[in-house]
């Protein structure tokens, strides 16, 4: 049986989880919220990272009732991310694969959230919808790659939802994503936006400069509210994901649908998503927050799947980059 700890910490989450062969046996997470308004600085998002990598550290070893001689291997990301704040957990992982003398792995985030999807919903060959605040992509496997059929060519979907939350001052607690979804289901207005979809790919970011634009002066006109807005920015960012992961489906002849990252943990997506696939006689798979949002356990199950078929990433190799494409990487353990 083999065990590996993952570090995460791309962002403003900062994760710890251990998995054997397949069992999340801990996960525990912190994350960084500042005030409405705000986004994260990469050097603050490091700071907080720093003050609280020893307690999740501690944490996730008591859960899962190990010690670090039950460990075989070390997985940390290597990217993409936030530089400070990778470069922080990737420290850590260094230094703790040292001290307990266990080898390392450096992990591609993206391919994280793909494999914990994998485990959690078992779904066999799924064309995947990956969406979070830093990336959005329609990926599907082909010949020891990750391929991507489609992705943002600007903003990600997640950045979209972000920004126009701090226009109208929505609060970031647990997640300005988690508090759009809520005011929508009370929005019932459905305001015209910009809808981009070029081929294979979308763009967020005219959505975003009308929205934001726009949100301030149809407000205090009360031409509508808040939650319109909130709903209609949902359904015409959703559609446009719908749209594209439909269309790298047909082109795959796919009758799987996986949703990743910490968008995909939206239930109205979700709902969207499923309408498509019931359309096509297609399954839809997802996730809840525990697995959608950025965690340790992704990066230890990524880095299982990476030990166990001979991959290892030496000392001087140990670095870490913010632009880290999900097809660079060698599937070396899948068929």
């Amino acid at each position: 049986m083999t065990v590996v700890i993952g570090f995460e910490g791309s962002a403003n989450k900062i994760g710890i989880g251990i998995i054997r062969d397949g069992e999340v046996l801990s996960n525990p997470r912190r994350t960084y919220i500042t005030p409405p308004g705000h986004g994260f600085l990469p050097s603050e998002t490091a700071r907080h990272h720093r003050a609280v990598v020893l307690t999740v550290l501690q944490e996730a070893l008591q859960q899962a009732g190990l010690t670090p001689a039950d460990i075989d291997c070390v997985a940390y990301t290597k990217g993409p991310g936030m530089g400070a704040p990778l470069l922080t957990l990737a420290l850590v992982a260094r230094t703790v694969a040292q001290l307990w003398g266990r080898p390392l792995v450096g992990v591609n985030h993206c391919i994280g959230h793909v494999e914990m999807g994998r485990l959690i919903t078992q779904a066999h060959n799924p064309t995947v919808l990956y969406v979070s605040g830093g990336n959005t992509q329609v990926i599907a496997y082909s010949e020891r790659r990750y391929r991507i059929f489609g992705e943002t060519i600007d903003i990600a979907v997640g950045n979209c939802l972000d920004r126009f939350a701090r226009v109208i001052k929505i609060s970031n607690d647990p997640s300005p994503g988690y508090n759009i979804e809520q005011m929508a289901k009370r929005g019932s207005r459905y305001i015209e936006l910009p809808y981009t979809v070029k081929g294979m790919d979308v763009s967020f970011s005219g959505i975003l400069s009308f929205i934001e634009e726009a949100a301030n002066k149809m407000l205090a006109s009360a031409e509508c509210s808040a939650e319109d807005l909130c709903f209609s920015l949902q359904e015409t960012l959703f559609s446009m994901l719908v749209e594209i992961t439909e269309r790298a489906m047909a082109h795959c002849g796919s009758q799987e649908v996986l949703i990743v990252g910490g968008v995909g943990c939206n239930l109205r997506l979700q709902e969207m998503m499923g309408v498509m696939c019931k359309e096509r006689g297609a399954k839809l798979f997802a996730t809840d927050e525990r697995f959608c949002i950025d965690n340790g356990a992704m990066i230890a199950q990524a880095g299982w799947e990476m030990f166990r078929s001979g991959q290892v990433t030496e000392l001087q190799d140990s670095w870490i980059t913010q632009r880290y494409r999900t097809d660079e990487v060698e599937v070396t353990w899948r068929d």
